[in-house]
């Protein structure tokens, strides 16, 4: 049981890490894309996935003030 707990540690830290903004935002903006693409929206997707990705890494950065 050790293991299995062990391993699954290793990959919540290996893809979340320090911030689980970047790792909700990655898996938001996979779906998003496997969304428009399924639907027949290839130019929306391709428009949507870098704003998207922009997007996420500025809601990542600390605000400061």
């Amino acid at each position: 049981m050790r293991y299995v707990v062990g391993f699954g540690r290793f990959w919540y830290d290996f893809i979340v890490g320090d911030s689980i903004v970047l790792a909700l935002g990655g898996v938001a903006t996979l779906v998003v894309g496997v969304l428009l693409v399924r639907a027949g929206a290839h130019l929306a997707g391709e428009v949507a996935l870098p704003v998207m990705v922009v997007a996420t890494l500025a809601a990542s950065l600390p605000m400061r003030r």
